[in-house]
């Protein structure tokens, strides 16, 4: 059940059963030669509605634009400061908590968006505790990283090794390709720049000229894409229904 494609008639019967509900948040970011500008979002979002179905919870807009200032010196990316998106965060989350909701789960597809959606969460306790407003002593926040998902890990680990790298991944770019197998696109690549450490969007670029991160997306395939989205939607869904405090089986 999506948010945008309801009715307030049909929230209003959802929330007399549920007060759960999952937010996917991505990014807008380069992702090498040939990975999708969209692909954080899209992972999110496309996760986020997988785990939707399986649980029957209803699923808020994606999160399209995440913290991603380290990617803006390659054209196309585009960033919010981390105190803006928290901003973002707390008025999105206090509106659906004046609605009747409690329980927010984010379904998240980038890495960058991980210690702002903790401060974020803070923020809100905060200042609906401000607000005083009904049940808000009840809000909890949780993140699920679908890329993060251990049984995710460990089928890139057994697919790409060491190739797995850790930014424009073939894991993620093959289920942009199960998503949008027509946006395909294939190049000879070189060896990604490895490392991790970098200082802002020029240094990130210099560092790693193409936009990877000791990756190699060439070994992405749409059936790869599959199943990485079977596992995420199974081990997230379990997770949201512990989050909700259901039994899972």
């Amino acid at each position: 059940m999506l948010l945008h494609l309801s009715t307030w008639t049909d929230v209003e019967a959802y929330l007399e059963h549920s007060q759960g509900i999952i937010v996917p948040i991505g990014s807008t970011e380069q992702h090498g030669p040939t990975g999708l500008i969209g692909t954080d979002a899209i992972c999110a979002e496309t996760i986020a509605q997988g785990v939707g179905e399986a649980t029957h919870a209803l699923v808020a807009p994606t999160i399209n634009v995440g913290m991603a200032l380290h990617h803006t010196a390659f054209p196309g990316s585009i960033s919010l400061r981390p105190s803006t998106l928290i901003l973002v965060i707390r008025d999105y989350l206090t509106c659906l908590v004046r609605s009747g909701f409690t329980k927010f789960f984010f379904i998240n597809g980038h890495g960058g968006n991980i210690a702002t959606l903790k401060a974020a969460y803070a923020e809100v306790y905060a200042v609906l505790a401000d607000l005083n407003l009904p049940n808000s002593d009840r809000v909890q926040c949780q993140t699920g990283n679908w890329f993060m998902c251990s049984s995710v890990y460990k089928l890139a680990r057994e697919l790409y090794g060491d190739q797995e790298g850790s930014h424009a991944t073939p894991s993620e770019v093959a289920l942009t390709q199960y998503v949008y197998p027509t946006a395909v696109k294939h190049i000879e690549l070189p060896p990604a720049a490895k490392g991790h450490t970098f200082y802002g969007a020029a240094d990130f670029r210099q560092r790693f000229p193409d936009g990877r991160m000791g990756s190699n997306p060439s070994l992405a395939t749409a059936e790869h894409g599959k199943q990485f989205y079977n596992l995420a939607v199974k081990e997230l869904s379990n997770t949201y229904l512990e989050f909700l405090g259901q039994v899972v089986h």
